[in-house]
């Protein structure tokens, strides 16, 4: 694990806000953490190259850089942090990272996630493995630290994780995003008394460079609105779940896929 960036120390000015999962420009975890440095957060965040090397979008060079001036540009503090999340103990080193800098993380948003297509007949037993370690696994772990750690005002802790109703084609994908809704919204009950709300969003198809035109134009024709969701529509709900006003909103999943379903 590695981590590259620069913190101001710890000033109270700004919360800290931890997001896994930011490795491409145009995903939507950077679009999540863009939205939260305009919104006044400082920000930790986590990616894993060689999760993206071995996609077929690939890796993209300077990624994690180009992010972190873009959030240093809206005024936020930033480190990346590089980290796989298959590993048990990377939970409990990325938060120390965090804490080491600027003390306590205020929300955790999960975009993280292992993704690769296969079904009931075809999906390994490796690749089934490595779905819940990263995607259930690696987001308990991540879940569990921020309720260990946590020492906020009450009422002022978030986690928000993001999800997927996929199923036939995508089985360890869709099976193992179901256990992370589980464990979310378990958290919503079982963390209620350190004030940390929790909830899950399912935002649909997101254009970040994944789809083939067909799928584009078939989810197109199929959401009311007539066009595809983007990472700022994300982001958007993710930063009003995060924001004071969003904390009554608790224990949820929530549908922010334009009418789609």
């Amino acid at each position: 694990m590695t981590a590259t960036g620069e913190g101001r120390g710890v000033s109270g000015a700004r919360p800290v806000a931890l997001v896994t999962g930011v490795g491409r420009t145009v995903g939507i975890g950077a679009g999540v953490v863009r939205q939260l440095a305009v919104s006044g957060w400082d920000i930790a965040f986590t990616h894993w190259d060689a999760y993206d090397a071995r996609m077929e979008w690939g890796e993209e060079e300077g990624a994690s850089e180009a992010i972190r001036a873009e959030l240093a540009e809206r005024g936020a503090a930033c480190v990346a942090i590089e980290a796989d999340l298959a590993d048990a103990g990377t939970p409990e080193r990325v938060f120390a990272e965090v804490e080491s800098r600027w003390g306590g993380v205020s929300a955790l948003v999960l975009c993280h996630c292992e993704s690769v297509d296969s079904g009931l007949l075809d999906t390994t037993v490796e690749s089934f493995d490595r779905h819940f370690a990263v995607n259930a696994r690696g987001s308990w772990l991540m879940v569990r630290e921020f309720g260990r750690r946590f020492s906020g005002a009450y009422g002022s802790g978030r986690i928000v994780a993001l999800t997927s109703d996929h199923t036939a084609g995508n089985l360890p994908y869709g099976a193992s995003k179901g256990a992370l809704d589980r464990i979310t919204l378990a958290a919503a009950r079982e963390l209620a008394h350190l004030g940390i709300t929790a909830n899950v969003i399912n935002p649909g198809p997101v254009d970040t460079g994944w789809m083939p035109e067909a799928v584009r134009e078939q989810v197109r024709a199929a959401t009311p609105l007539g066009r595809l969701g983007t990472p700022y529509d994300t982001a958007q709900l993710v930063d009003f779940l995060c924001s004071p006003q969003g904390q009554w909103i608790n224990g949820q999943l929530l549908r922010s896929d334009g009418g789609l379903a």
